[in-house]
């Protein structure tokens, strides 16, 4: 008994540990957004901010995060509402009808997932001129829809896979076509997978950089990364309240999103690994 209670004991410990090694940086941005412009990050407590709340207001104004906010928020839900729709239809397609075409489209996919984004710029970027895409928003949700497709299918066929075909036999009896049983019947049932593909991706096209330093080529139109790059160039680590201050700002929407998915996340990712 007491072997286990110190293996408890020590599991404790570690995820401890493992916890205050996540939370301690995010700490210290906090700190340093909230100290006053004339305090150096070093004096004084390292763990005590003078609470300077109007370095999130001078931040905000001088960074134009508010904007690139916009941009950002317009690129992810833009991308992430066109791949749930294609990438959902493409996997009930491939997943109700395994034929051997559907399978190489699908092994396909898969290929396409082991291949970095950032490989495909130059002839993307060719490409995105002929169409006058560049420097434009639904333009780089192209872009950003293309290389998460691959994924929504992967995730999408996976899951309906293991979804039983008596839902789509009790949808034809009652009189639905495939495209209305899949809507009105399986997708409903995919909102763990979709949730998955959300918080896998989202963040991902949120942060996306590589691509946007190439198709956002004007202020007005730069994401939050982009914009981050450009500020904290400006002032070159000379005014860290201002520059921790923009970081914050720009974190807590991700916050926010992954507070809201997180339970169908791990709802996901449980059914997954029971059905897969």
């Amino acid at each position: 008994m007491k072997e286990i209670t110190l293996i408890k004991g020590l599991r404790i410990l570690l995820l401890i540990l493992i916890c205050l090694m996540c939370i301690i940086p995010f700490y210290v941005l906090l700190v340093l957004s909230l100290n006053a412009p004339s305090r150096v990050f070093y004096e004084g407590n390292l763990f005590i901010p003078t609470f300077a709340w109007s370095n999130f207001a001078d931040a905000w104004e001088k960074s134009r995060i508010g904007t690139a906010m916009v941009n950002s928020s317009v690129i992810t839900f833009g991308t992430l509402g066109l791949t749930i729709l294609l990438g959902g239809m493409a996997g009930y397609a491939i997943a109700r009808r395994y034929t051997w075409y559907n399978k190489a489209v699908f092994s396909l996919f898969i290929g396409c997932m082991m291949i970095p984004g950032i490989i495909n710029t130059v002839p993307l970027y060719s490409l995105m001129r002929r169409i006058h895409a560049v420097n434009t928003l639904w333009g780089m949700i192209l872009v950003c829809s293309t290389l998460a497709l691959p994924s929504a299918v992967f995730i999408y066929t996976t899951f309906i896979r293991a979804l039983p075909r008596e839902l789509d036999e009790a949808a034809e009896v009652d009189g639905c076509t495939g495209m209305r049983a899949f809507w009105q019947v399986i997708f409903p049932v995919l909102k763990p997978a979709t949730a998955s593909f959300v918080i896998l991706n989202g963040f991902g096209i949120w942060n996306n950089y590589a691509q946007a330093a190439f198709f956002l080529q004007t202020r007005d139109r730069q994401n939050i990364p982009q914009a981050l790059s450009v500020f904290f160039q400006q002032f070159g680590g000379a005014k860290w309240h201002l520059m921790s201050a923009t970081a914050v700002i720009a974190i807590v929407p991700v916050v926010v999103i992954f507070l809201i998915f997180q339970q169908q996340f791990i709802e996901g990712l449980t059914e997954g690994a029971v059905k897969g």
